[in-house]
């Protein structure tokens, strides 16, 4: 099974992590004075500072164990290939440092207040962006240090992207992929997604995003896809055909009609493109393309007269084999 006991574990432990890094800064938001958003939160920055970076130092100081505990110990590996665990704090992932992070959401509530907007508004506006900075910002240092003990360590030869069932869409149909340890891991704002190693010894089995999918709760699943895709994938649609689609979203007029429609697909290597036929070239594209617009899983099912007939028009669109 994949992911491991430990791996699984050792994603949760990081998500509690993350989880009670925000909820201390939040603590400190709420004394900020809103009459003056800008001192009061300038004066609460460096201890809130201090929060997000000992979230971050547990996280990476947890790696080690972790790797110990799944792989076992390196006993050819010298002391200096261990990982430094403060090297991981104090900045965020792409390598700013916290305190200019974490005053981006005393800004968004200014310039919210200089929009017009009312100040509770404002503030529950920076409420929400510092809860995604500092979950962020320790999710990242645990996954960075994770990824340099895995290259510190010469048998482990990839990783697998671990992906719980809360995750996005996007996290969805990546689970189970497979990188090369010098691949950056993809993630975006408060993504909680982990990896497993792989080496010679250890290599799991990597997880289904159909079963992921389907260990979701209903909730889960309208929250990550949407109503109209959760439609299609119990219909039988392909996953990640479904999520791709969105990528390349735009509006079109079909037939007299304003309809949403997808350039993702569409090439003549693409499944759609060949289900759809009619190639050409189109300005900005290198490659030729359908010039049939290929329909979203929402317009699907507004125009389809009933099931067999939205089924016809998902197999025309890619969306079923």
């Amino acid at each position: 099974m994949s992911p491991s006991p430990v791996a699984q574990a050792h994603a949760e432990a990081r998500r509690r992590l993350a989880s009670a890094a925000a909820r201390a800064a939040l603590q400190s938001w709420q004394k900020v004075d809103r009459d003056n958003i800008y001192l009061s939160w300038m004066g609460l920055l460096a201890s809130t500072v201090a929060i997000v970076a000992g979230g971050q130092l547990a996280a990476a100081q947890s790696t080690e164990t972790w790797l110990h505990r799944l792989l076992g110990e390196d006993p050819e590996r010298p002391e200096s290939e261990r990982i430094d665990p403060t090297a991981f704090t104090g900045v965020d992932g792409g390598g700013r440092p916290l305190a200019l992070v974490l005053a981006a959401p005393m800004w968004a509530a200014l310039r919210a207040v200089t929009q017009g907007k009312p100040v509770v508004q404002a503030m529950a506006h920076g409420h929400a962006l510092l809860e995604a900075v500092v979950r962020t910002a320790v999710a990242d240092a645990g996954r960075s240090a994770d990824s340099v003990g895995m290259v510190s360590r010469p048998a482990v030869t990839s990783y697998v992207r671990v992906v719980e069932g809360g995750a996005c869409s996007r996290c969805v149909i990546l689970a189970g992929k497979e990188y090369g340890t010098s691949t950056g891991f993809l993630r975006h704002p408060r993504c909680h997604c982990g990896m497993e190693p792989v080496t010679r010894d250890h290599r799991p089995r990597p997880q289904d995003p159909v079963v992921v999918y389907d260990q979701m709760s209903e909730a889960q699943r309208h929250k990550a896809f949407g109503e109209a895709a959760v439609k299609a994938i119990d219909d039988g649609a392909d996953i990640a055909q479904v999520v791709n689609a969105r990528r390349g979203m735009s509006t079109a007029v079909v037939y007299g009609q304003k309809l949403q429609t997808t350039s993702e697909g569409i090439t003549r290597r693409g499944i759609a493109g060949k289900r759809l036929g009619n190639q050409g070239k189109v300005p900005g594209r290198r490659l030729q393309v359908s010039l049939t617009p290929r329909l979203m899983p929402e317009e699907i099912y507004r125009l389809a007269d009933d099931r067999a007939h939205a089924v016809r028009l998902l197999q025309r669109n890619g969306y079923l084999t």
